[in-house]
């Protein structure tokens, strides 16, 4: 789906090592959890300073939702 695709684009952009970036996905009726999986290295890079990068993150992932009439919730994770 292009939600899940963006924040996997605007991870990818933002780590050193992209090939680790993993987004699952899980949709309940009218609402899309995306789990954004990053290695433990870029996990600082993808969270910013004071949270603020993943907070845009979020931001942007949610209008992206709300434009296709669902609400969205983006999850954090240190990936393996």
């Amino acid at each position: 789906m292009l939600m899940k695709e963006f924040i996997e684009f605007i991870a990818k952009s933002l780590v050193d090592d992209p090939e680790s970036v993993r987004v699952d996905e899980a949709t309940e009726e009218n609402r899309v959890t995306l789990k954004l999986h990053v290695s433990k290295t870029d996990l600082g890079k993808v969270i910013g300073k004071q949270g603020k990068t993943a907070k845009s993150m979020r931001t942007l992932f949610t209008a992206v939702a709300a434009k296709h009439n669902k609400s969205g919730h983006l999850e954090i994770e240190e990936g393996n």
